[in-house]
């Protein structure tokens, strides 16, 4: 049988054997114009008054002259595919909206949410974001973790972790997020607090938001909230800093527009979270000798690749293989420095070990240490034999750090090494002739076709 599936605009055919159950995300359903959605989430948000009324009211408390009103819209950086422009575009209206109230681009400030990614170019930004926004010249700055001097002590969470935050943010008068609601495999769901914390909290903010003894927790997982202490890190921080109205959105599996979340920050995203989990859960409780999937948009670099991984591991037992292919297309198709250097101590040891490593007093914590824990979920599922992982963009130097085989070794001289459909149908046949010389005549096979925007779960 033949399927396809793209990513970042490509699109590739691959072939597999007749049987293969095809994994895909739930319909979602009669989709309304975005237009209609968007009005009726302004005109009606969550457990708030709406836009118009909020910012008026605050700004008419304030005291302040109107030119020194400042109000932040903080935006998600490339690694999630909110729509900041096109017909579906969520910034621009929400602009026109505070521009209707008299305000003018001199009182806005568009706050990227980078969290400890790094800063976007302005040729990214002006690819992500709505053009108006550039030809008003509204100001758009990129979050730094690392700016000690761009950043405010709001005290610790009941945790003990020390809140800092971006000061643009803390000393703007009214503070609006926004961002996709999609699953997520450390918070149970992106959106939200997670605009704050991580994406504008200092680099040592995230020592126990993202520390090894919260995500070794089996409630930091996907689609989970409640007893997630992931979660509930990331919405104490956020109230800590305040936040005055968001405008969250879901997508379907062709990044439309599925529904608006808009108004209090702990309602509005509650709400989104359920109507997500209607259109991503997968229904399943089978485990396949071999799971075929994608990185999906966001597998720009192998350190986002892991949300791909976790998703896929309820369809895993211990003897499964899992093949993943992906457009690794960013700056470094790695990840960070910091990612690399923490790689080597899981590709060297179990899976196991490393994590114990990770909760040892010997161990000092490295950022994005945490993106290489949860690749080591999935080698506590299946050996690191067992994965086989390729992006065009990744050397044979770098699979000397990554865990699971080298997906180089997959291709023939002659193949297209930017074919992912080839790829992924040559890993597939040797994936299935090993399991025949193990004794399995006919392994199972799944292809989970929408990455990790598909979650496999237990039927309720």
């Amino acid at each position: 049988m033949t399927q396809e599936f793209s990513l970042n605009g490509k699109t590739y055919r691959t072939r597999f054997p007749e049987g293969t159950e095809i994994l895909s995300m739930p319909d979602a359903g009669e989709r309304f114009p975005f237009g209609e959605m968007f009005t009726r989430a302004m005109d009606h948000p969550i457990e708030s008054d709406p836009l118009s009324v909020l910012v008026r009211r605050y700004f008419e408390s304030s005291g302040k002259p109107r030119k020194d009103f400042r109000i932040v819209l903080v935006v998600s950086d490339a690694t999630r595919p909110v729509p900041y422009r096109g017909d579906e575009g969520i910034l621009w209206p929400l602009i026109e909206i505070l521009f209707a109230e008299g305000f003018t681009p001199d009182n806005l400030l568009i706050l990227v949410a980078t969290g400890t990614h790094r800063a976007m170019s302005e040729a990214e930004l002006r690819a992500m974001l709505d053009p108006r926004v550039f030809a008003s010249a509204i100001p758009v700055v990129n979050h730094d973790c690392r700016d000690r001097d761009n950043l405010t002590a709001l005290g610790r969470t009941t945790r003990g972790t020390d809140v800092l935050i971006n000061r643009l943010y803390v000393e703007s008068d009214f503070k609006i997020l926004t961002g996709l609601v999609e699953s997520h495999f450390m918070a149970g769901a992106s959106g939200g607090r997670k605009s704050v914390c991580p994406g504008l909290v200092g680099e040592e903010s995230t020592f126990i938001f993202h520390g090894a003894p919260i995500l070794s927790n089996p409630e930091a997982r996907d689609l989970v909230l409640e007893k997630n202490p992931c979660h509930e890190e990331s919405l104490e921080v956020a109230l800590k800093a305040g936040v005055d109205f968001i405008c969250n959105v879901t997508l379907d599996s062709a990044f439309r527009v599925t529904g608006v979340y808009a108004g209090d920050l702990q309602a509005a995203h509650s709400q989104a979270v359920a109507g997500l989990r209607d259109h991503v859960a997968i229904e399943t409780d089978r485990q396949y000798d071999i799971v075929i999937t994608h990185a999906g948009f966001v597998g720009l670099n192998h350190y986002q690749a892991a949300k791909t991984a976790t998703a896929a591991l309820p369809l895993l037992h211990e003897k499964s293989r899992l093949i993943m292919a992906a457009d690794c297309h960013d700056r470094d198709p790695v990840g960070k420095e910091t990612y690399r250097r923490v790689l080597p101590f899981l590709k060297e040891r179990s899976a196991a070990e490393f994590e114990n490593l990770l909760l040892s007093e010997e161990w000092t914590f490295v950022p994005d240490q945490w993106q290489v824990q949860m690749w080591a979920r999935l080698f506590k599922r299946i050996p690191q034999e067992r994965f086989c992982f390729f992006a065009p963009q990744l050397t044979r130097d770098d699979y000397e750090i990554l865990p699971g085989e080298n997906g180089l070794d997959i291709f023939k001289p002659e193949d297209d090494r930017n074919d992912l459909g080839l790829w992924l149908e040559r890993a597939l046949n040797r994936a299935r002739e090993e399991c025949r010389q193990s004794g399995k005549a006919e392994p199972s096979i799944a292809w989970l076709a929408d990455g990790p925007c598909g979650i496999p779960v237990s039927p309720s």
